[in-house]
Parts: structure tokens; sequence; C-alpha cells
């Protein structure tokens, strides 16, 4: 069983129907469309990268589109997968079922970026729960901050880890979770949430500036604090520190908080527990240069482990280690 964390939609404007009607779902742009329906990947992804755009009205960068390509994918083939969903207070979680997905010609929320109409693709799923399979009720702010970390994404849709899944599942069915809850990290995790609340956005700020600074110029400390200095690289395809900074936010939002490569969550500086899941700024073409359209974000190992390897070769080699562990 695959465990998933989702919004549906923009601002998560699928929610009500996906309640209301059992399914889980996604949208798909008119202009793109055809090419998933013929399987044509590499089509939809050439195609979305010049001519759709973002939530930030950007142009998408190749892992995003592929990205938007296999959201249609994950959400089409989905059967006995346990989906959970955030509103407000409350979670709520279903399973999806088997048989075909129905997809449906709709109004656009987002007429100006997305055109008119809009691909919806509903997958039938169990009705949709905010108890666990015991009667209680599922109150967000009665998780501990570990399980509020991975419970919830701003994004489309997040694929959990082993271990966190299994939480997610003991959660669901009502066990006993005292096995997560009493491991040290999550007690530190506890703690912090406890003693610095309301600071993820320093946390962000300070993860864009690390990733801006290491890229572009030579850090230094000065009174123990990092600074820029004002050496600029030569690779360096930005008009401004700035204009840099905006363009990683951008990415961040684009690919969901993601990795790029292997689809994980990455983690902020500050409050990451495993370092090698931090944000990590890779060229696509590792011999091209810092610019537009040649950035994505990874995890920091698998940065180091790409090295100035072929992007296209290295996802190649990540993906049959993932294949390979089923």
């Amino acid at each position: 069983m695959i465990v998933y964390i989702a919004n549906f939609g923009q601002e998560n404007y699928l929610w009500p129907a996906c309640l209301s009607g059992d399914t889980i779902a996604t949208i798909d742009n008119v202009k793109v469309h055809g090419f998933w329906m013929s399987r044509d990947r590499e089509g939809f992804i050439s195609y979305a990268m010049q001519h759709l755009k973002t939530a930030r009205n950007l142009a998408p960068t190749k892992p995003v589109a592929s990205r938007w390509y296999s959201i249609n994918d994950e959400v089409n083939e989905t059967e006995g997968d346990l989906w959970i969903h955030r509103e407000k207070k409350q979670l709520w979680w279903t399973i999806s079922l088997a048989g075909p997905a129905e997809i449906t010609l709709r109004p656009s929320a987002y007429p100006e970026r997305d055109g008119p109409n809009i691909y919806e693709i509903h997958k039938p799923s169990n009705p949709w729960s905010n108890r666990n399979r015991r009667g209680a009720p599922l109150f967000w702010d009665t998780l501990p901050a570990k399980a509020k970390d991975f419970l919830f994404t701003e994004g489309t849709l997040q694929r959990l880890s082993l271990e966190n899944a299994e939480y997610a599942q003991a959660l669901i069915a009502g066990d006993d979770l005292s096995y997560w809850h009493n491991k040290g990290s999550w007690r530190q995790r506890e703690e912090r949430a406890r003693t610095k609340p309301g600071i993820t956005f320093g946390f962000h700020r300070k993860t864009v500036y690390r990733l801006v600074a290491t890229a572009f110029y030579t850090a230094a400390n000065s009174n123990g604090q990092q600074v820029l200095t004002t050496i600029k690289n030569k690779n360096c395809h930005f008009d401004s520190v700035d204009a840099m900074m905006a363009y990683v936010e951008s990415l961040i939002v684009d690919q969901e908080g993601l990795c790029a490569i292997t689809g994980v969550k990455l983690q902020l500086d500050g409050e990451e527990d495993d370092k090698e899941l931090r944000y990590s700024l890779d060229r696509i073409d590792s011999s091209g240069h810092y610019e537009p359209g040649n950035l994505q974000l990874v995890c920091r190992f698998i940065n180091r482990w790409k090295s100035a390897s072929s992007d296209a070769d290295f996802r190649r080699l990540i993906q049959l280690v993932q294949i390979s562990r089923f």
C-alpha cells in the first residue's frame, strides 16, 4: 500500500467535489492532455515547457513538467492506496478503488493561465472519513510536530517514505503510536516546536540564501554570521542576487518542496533531522550555467552522487534502484 498526502487542484478547489463524490482528483491542461492520453511523455514535457505556466506564472522546468505528467499517472493508476488530506483542523482519509478514472472537460478555475477549460481526472475511492477505524476523530492539533511535518503538503501530492507511511497507517487504524512518539528525533522536534514556534519563514529564507550564496558567491564569516561578498561567479546568468533568490523561491513552490529526481520531501535549513535531505541547487546540464531553465532542487546526497553525470542517465540509474526495491 502506498500512502499519499494530497491536495486537489490549485488552492484545493476540487476538494468539495472529491469529498461529496468519493474520489481522488487532479487536473490536466487541454493543450497537453492528448500527449498524456497517447502516452507521449516527452511530447507532453516538451510542449508544457514551451507553452504552459506554473502557479507562479513561469515556464515550467523539465522536472516540473515531468512531475505534472507523473501526477496524472499516479491518480489514474492508484488502487488500494491510502490517501490523506488535511482540511483546516481535521484529517480526512480514503482508500482508492479499482476501475478507470473519470475524465471530464470542465470550466477552468484559472482561465487566464490555463485557458477556458481544463480536464478533471477523478479516480473512485471509498467514502472519505475524518475518524480512524476505531471511530475516534482525527484532529490536526493533537498530532505531534514531527507527524505534522509529513502529514500535510502545500503541493499537489506527496508519497510518504516507508517509515512515515507506517505511522500514517497506524494512525488511521487507531493503533498505539508510542513507538514513534517516544523516539528521540520525535521528542527533539516537539521541543523545537514548543520553544521556537512560528519561524518556518525564517528557515525558508535561510535556505534560499544559502543556495544562492553557494551557487554564485563566496561565503565568508563576519562576526559569526554568513555574508555575501561581491565576487560574481562568471557562470551566473542572473542580473542580481534578488533575481536569483526570487527564482529559487519559485522553484521551491513549483517543485512543491520535493526533490526533482527522487520525489523525496526536502528539508529546510534549521528544521532538518537529516542533513542529506537538505535542499541542494543542481544544474540540470552540469556543463551549463546557473540560469533559468537549467536549475532544479534536489537532495544534498543526490547532488553529490550526480556530480557531473548526465541528468538523463543519472535519472535512469536512480529509477533502476527505485524499481529494484519492489
